[in-house]
């Protein structure tokens, strides 16, 4: 995760602690107690709870690249064309990214690879 994805999540979480330090959480919802989430739960929550992640307005989605979209990564960092014989082995062993990362917080979008 990028320093700016994390800084958007220091956001939305510190946006949910206040919220639910001031117990505006619970009006209309008829719960009468929710347990307040840890930052890691919170996110865990936020990848996997849909209702959760559209309650504050934070979507993650987390997903494995195509073996054509880490060659289309290969040729941007080699500054080359794309070659047929790069095969898994060969991207892992130059690090190529396997998973795309995208967090969106009301409108702001911020993609990832690792």
């Amino acid at each position: 995760m990028t320093n700016e994805q994390q800084e958007l999540l220091d956001e939305v979480y510190e946006n949910y602690c206040k919220e639910y330090e001031s117990g505006t959480h619970l009006i209309g919802t008829g719960l009468l107690w929710m347990a307040k989430e840890n930052k890691d739960t919170f996110v865990y929550r936020s990848k996997t709870d849909r209702e959760f992640s559209e309650r504050w307005g934070l979507k993650i989605e987390e997903r494995e690249l195509s073996l054509e979209e880490r060659k289309i990564h290969m040729s941007k960092y080699s500054n080359d064309r794309i070659y047929p014989d790069w095969d898994e082995k060969f991207l892992n062993e130059k690090n190529i990214p396997t998973k795309q990362i995208t967090i969106t917080y009301k409108d702001k979008t911020i993609e990832s690879y690792k």
